[in-house]
């Protein structure tokens, strides 16, 4: 899962970046290590991180608490990200209370939490 062209790593054709977007390859949770996302987040101005995505236990965990420490005002779309079963020391956990419990501790100290619908209601441009 995650390879570079498989299954894991496609992207939905709605998120299909758009012409001249520019695409931060990533290889460890936190994308800040290791890649020049900061430089370019700093160099255009950038104040708000707002986090969507795969997976709640682990990048998204992971970025959400860098962009905060960084500075970065940061909200996470709840209902616009995912994880999975997870299992420790013979007890399995469902998804969705690891999703209820990387959620709850994020909006508890790190970063808004709220769902697409009300951020995009939230944030919608109004005609000029």
């Amino acid at each position: 899962m995650f390879l570079p062209n498989t299954v894991g790593a496609q992207l939905y054709p709605q998120t299909a970046n758009l012409p001249g977007e520019r695409v931060i390859v990533k290889h460890h949770m936190n994308p800040f290590r290791e890649t020049d996302l900061q430089r370019i987040l700093e160099a255009h101005g950038i104040e708000r991180v707002v986090v969507v995505g795969n997976m709640s236990h682990m990048c998204i965990d992971a970025v959400t608490r860098a962009s905060v420490d960084f500075g970065y005002r940061t909200t996470v779309i709840y209902d616009a990200c995912a994880t999975h079963d997870l299992e420790f020391n013979g007890v399995r956990v469902p998804a969705p209370q690891v999703h209820a419990a990387f959620m709850a501790a994020l909006s508890f100290g790190y970063a808004e939490t709220v769902s697409a619908a009300d951020f995009l209601a939230a944030n919608r441009q109004r005609p000029a």
